[in-house]
């Protein structure tokens, strides 16, 4: 446990990145006090410079190198925000930055990490892909490669954001803290243990990319066969035994979350709050609202990003409306006569639906010679008046069904 990082070294990033980043002081949240029955507050680091907390760690590790002279050319791999906290921290530091980006990468965060003035290499494949490409390059090239959660440095960078907290809220009960690679959650745990906090580290995982919870479940990092989650920026298959230790020496619990809990959570920032937050900084809400931390006390949720592609938005958006009840679609059997579509709709009318689409099929639907098969997608009040419009429906003599595709 010798490698592990202390309160100093974080002091010590806080002071390099005096200046450099920008304030998010904590808020506190009365619209998700009310909802979650307890005192909320947040720490917006979708309000940092390039969209997340990656430049902390980034610019921690790089403006280091520059002051030893230890690099020329700083070489990264990232589908989004580690890249573009490298490429503003090397600009920063006036160093060269090489970021290696999968080919399906979303394109806003291409064009940002070019703005913040990286040169852009495509690799075939994925993130893993990227970084091999990437430490490869920077073997050849005498570069240094800077990784997004393995290095000391990067931890206590990122660790800042737990300083913070101790000042601005005085935390106490849960901080709620996404995980991917294991660097934030390392870091925050680190700088909260250094200060002697009594609050609870709470990692948050996407289900579907639970590589922390395997890693302390079998006592050592463990490579999950593949990640399956909208939550790309937590999307990590292995994480290292650096943060691995960190979380075992600084972190309570680590909890998964469900993609429709992250939707809903997403959904539920924009609504309530206004903000527009990435499914990976939004798992901590996640979690809250899933029930997964017990008790009454304070909770302190780290949004640690909102770097998001607008179509991915407009999914999520969808998504999270379906799964907090709000769309519901169904399918009815009608006859195929004039006039029997009007009646249906009348009958939504009357139940105080929203009719969104109508899709009238007769070819290739399974129905008799002399009916037509519609599929509805309506919008709802909420659950309670989605759960009563097919039987309010088949009440009135309609063949309805809840239609799934």
């Amino acid at each position: 446990m010798s490698s592990l990082v202390r309160l100093g070294s974080i002091e010590d990033a806080a002071r390099r990145l005096k200046g450099v980043i920008r304030p998010t002081p904590a808020l506190y949240s009365s619209a998700l006090s009310k909802l979650a029955h307890r005192p909320v507050f947040v720490k917006p680091e979708h309000f940092q410079r390039t969209g997340s907390f990656k430049i902390r760690g980034a610019y921690n590790r790089i403006s280091v190198l520059a002051a030893e002279g230890r690099a020329e050319e700083i070489v990264a791999a990232s589908a989004g925000n580690h890249a573009q906290g490298v490429a503003l921290a090397a600009s920063l530091c006036r160093l060269r930055s090489t970021v290696f980006m999968p080919q399906g990468a979303s394109l806003p965060k291409v064009e940002a990490t070019r703005a913040y003035g990286a040169d852009v290499r495509f690799e075939p494949g994925n993130v893993d892909d990227a970084i091999a490409a990437a430490r490869g390059y920077a073997s050849e090239r005498g570069a240094y490669y800077v990784p997004p959660f393995d290095d000391p440095y990067v931890i206590a960078g990122q660790g800042t954001i737990g300083l913070e907290l101790v000042e601005e809220v005085a935390v106490s009960g849960s901080v709620l803290v996404p995980v991917g690679g294991g660097g934030l959650v390392a870091g925050i745990g680190a700088a909260l243990h250094g200060c002697a906090s009594k609050a609870r580290v709470i990692g948050v995982e996407a289900a579907g990319a639970a590589t922390m919870g395997a890693a302390i479940s079998a006592g050592k990092p463990v490579e999950l066969p593949g990640v399956e989650t909208m939550a790309d920026g937590i999307a990590v298959k292995c994480v290292s035994q650096l943060t691995f230790e960190h979380a075992q020496a600084f972190v309570d619990r680590v909890v998964t979350v469900t993609e429709e809990e992250i939707s809903r959570a997403v959904l539920l920032l924009l609504e309530r709050c206004k903000w527009v937050v990435e499914p990976a900084g939004a798992v901590g809400l996640a979690a809250l609202m899933a029930g997964a931390v017990d008790g009454d006390e304070p909770v302190v949720l780290v949004l640690s990003g909102g770097n998001v592609d607008p179509l991915l938005l407009t999914r999520l958006v969808e998504h999270g409306l379906t799964a907090a009840g709000r769309y519901l679609m169904v399918r009815v059997v009608l006859a195929d006569k004039p006039g029997a579509l009007a009646v249906l709709t009348t009958a939504l009318g009357r139940l105080g639906l929203n009719l969104l689409t109508v899709e009238h099929r007769r070819s290739g639907a399974p129905v008799g010679v002399s009916e037509v098969e519609v599929i509805l997608t309506l919008e709802t009040r909420g659950p309670s008046q989605r759960d009563q419009v097919v039987p309010s429906l088949q009440a009135q003599g309609f063949r309805a069904e809840a239609y799934r595709r």
